[in-house]
């Protein structure tokens, strides 16, 4: 394969209008403790390309090049990275394979990486002294993300063509001299498709033995998205068969004690507890987000995003990004979502939920649809500002956990990367009761997607929310009655409707995305008391809407309305909307504010409205 040119614009510091804090040489910019390599010197963003050799052919990839130098440093035979998807899991097991491995002498596109990792960190760490383990291993690397299939037979079928293809990588074994006429002919039995289940189920640990033959040198073994045909199976039926096969599959490979294995690395985002695929692993060790140990490695860091925005001359948009993107915290590190900061980047810095719209967010979905009044009331917390929840972290939880343990939906989001904590001490502690919270808005905007489509169904559709919102806004109290009792009687059977913070969690819900308003805020000080909800506008010419509720069993047409009348006093007489003139509940309202007062009983309401000026 041909090196790609190498553009070099020497020390210059501003080119093109773009200034630049750091230097650019020989396809390395510098800046501070961080590398970018850019080898075209295009600055093109490697979207979608997970593949570390082509990557760094064509475009700019943030060096994380010390992840090599780390696993080669541990003690640890087998290592498991566990991480949300897109954070630079697959690219970094790609950049291991294109450091280590010895170039396949069948594969046509193998050649000396070598100079993909000139000038990255690792050629200069400890005086080069990593550099000898450059091209001196035999690889066998598999990704898993192909086998998410509906059924056993099309999954067993997936898993025999990445092994086999696998095996004709490494095609050269089969005119091995090195190897005996017995293992040529098991080796060319799976490269030729002709393969028995029993070949199959021994073929990992058998090709790490005729490559160590072969070549004198123990193989690296790197898994990629090794929980991927996990999930699928759990999804789909054949979790049993499919945790069988894994289990002996790796087990007989991962756990040979060095006999014909130099090391292995895997990776995933759910840690698939050791008493199913790993209980007969004693040499593994699980890295997570909440270990100090490779945090550095996953996900962009403060420096890396600021030198990205530097080199690309977008500096200027820099505090937005951090709002929309950063947030995670990965043992003692800050970190941005990679793969929303490259897309952001790469859309002409348009502020959207990258992350969130590469997968269905089912984790959230689940949550949302399916959350009691309990659970919702823990959403809107989790979505205040500065807001949190407190639970244990059980990180081997799966999916398919909830049924039997609602607790797990916790360490299940934040496996998923939809929540994060600060508190990672005693990282492998399943006791240890931590803050959990919203990473940034990229996150917290799905959060509130998912709500208001709970809560447009809720409302009998789409277009039944925006005449409710409509109403609300426009002060129009009888249809707003109209449309809440419609929830009621046709909609709110979901919820066990018999008391005030019943009614309150509905009333929360509905009113998520109504235009030009952030999110409902509930039970906070203002005043002489405490609200039960508010809407604050971020747009001029709207009113700030604020919402007293009351409740009583058996009330009647008449005393519901003597009761609606009773909580919009109490808007005045508690002073709970002096504040929003002076903008003190978000941006100043130019529209003054409108106040509700809402009384309910089983199915029927009633509603009070007073319009006042700023």
């Amino acid at each position: 394969m041909q090196r790609p040119f190498v553009y070099n614009r020497g020390n210059a510091t501003k080119e093109k209008g773009r200034t630049m804090t750091g230097t650019y040489e020989n396809g390395i910019y510098r800046e501070g403790d961080v590398r970018l390599s850019d080898l075209s010197g295009r600055r093109r963003l490697p979207i979608g390309r997970d593949g570390f050799a082509t990557a760094v052919q064509e475009s700019v990839v943030i060096d994380k090049s010390l992840l090599i130098a780390d696993v080669l440093n541990s003690s640890a035979a087998v290592t498991l990275f566990c991480r949300p998807r897109r954070f630079g899991k697959s690219l970094n097991m790609t950049m291991l394979k294109s450091f280590f491995e010895i170039p396949p002498a069948s594969d046509p596109n193998a050649e000396d990486a070598a100079y993909l990792f000139e000038g990255l960190s690792i050629w200069d760490a400890d005086d080069g002294r990593y550099r000898e383990h450059q091209g001196a291993y035999p690889v066998i690397y598999i990704s898993f993300n192909p086998v998410k299939k509906q059924c056993w037979e099309d999954a067993w079928g997936a898993l025999n063509q990445l092994i086999v293809w696998e095996y004709i990588r490494h095609g050269y074994l089969s005119d091995s001299a090195e190897l005996n006429e017995q293992e040529r002919a098991y080796f060319d039995r799976v490269a030729g498709w002709e393969a028995a289940d029993g070949d199959i189920e021994s073929s990992l640990i058998n090709l790490t033995r005729l490559l160590f033959k072969h070549h004198g040198r123990r193989p690296v073994v790197l898994i990629d998205e090794y929980d991927a045909p996990v999930m699928a199976a759990r999804d789909n039926g054949y979790y049993d068969e499919m945790v069988s096969f894994l289990k002996g599959w790796l087990t007989a490979a991962l756990k040979d004690g060095g006999q014909a294995l130099a090391f292995a690395c895997l990776t995933g985002v759910q840690r698939i507890s050791k008493e199913s695929i790993f209980s007969d692993l004693n040499n593994l060790v699980v890295n997570t987000s909440l270990n100090a140990k490779y945090d550095e490695r996953y996900g962009f860091t403060e420096d890396e995003v600021r030198a990205l925005a530097n080199y690309l001359g977008q500096s200027a948009h820099f505090p937005e990004m951090r709002q929309w993107y950063d947030g995670y915290r990965f043992g003692s590190v800050d970190v941005y979502n990679p793969w929303s900061v490259l897309n952001y980047f790469d859309n002409d810095c348009e502020c959207a939920p990258y992350w969130g719209n590469t997968s269905s967010n089912a984790p959230i979905a689940a949550m949302v649809r399916g959350g009691d009044a309990r659970l919702m009331r823990k959403v809107y917390e989790l979505l205040k500002a500065g807001g949190s929840v407190e639970a244990a972290l059980d990180l081997s939880v799966v999916f398919g956990d909830l049924d039997a343990r609602p607790e797990a939906l916790w360490s299940l989001l934040y496996l998923a990367g939809y929540l994060t904590t600060d508190d990672t001490e005693q990282p492998n502690s399943k006791d240890v009761v931590r803050r959990l919270r919203i990473p940034n808005l990229e996150i917290a905007s799905l959060y509130r997607s998912e709500i208001i489509d709970r809560f447009a169904q809720i409302a009998g559709g789409r277009d039944c929310l925006i005449d409710l919102h409509r109403a609300l806004v426009d002060g129009d109290a009888g249809l707003l009655a109209e449309e809440l009792e419609d929830v009621l009687l046709n909609s709110a059977s979901f919820y066990d409707l018999t008391s005030e913070n019943s009614y309150h969690m509905l009333l929360v819900g509905l009113l998520f995305g109504v235009p030009g308003y952030g999110n409902p805020a509930s039970n906070r000080e203002a005043g002489r008391g405490r609200f039960d909800i508010r809407l604050a506008p971020e747009r001029a010419g709207l009113p700030a809407v604020t919402l007293e509720l009351k409740f009583e069993h058996g009330a009647d047409a008449s005393r519901l309305q003597v009761l609606a009348t009773e909580a919009l006093a109490q808007i005045e007489a508690r002073a709970y909307d002096a504040d929003t003139a002076r903008g003190g509940a978000g941006a100043p309202s130019t529209a003054g504010s409108l106040r509700y007062g809402i009384a309910f009983s089983g199915k029927s309401l009633a509603v009070a409205a007073e319009r006042r000026p700023s």
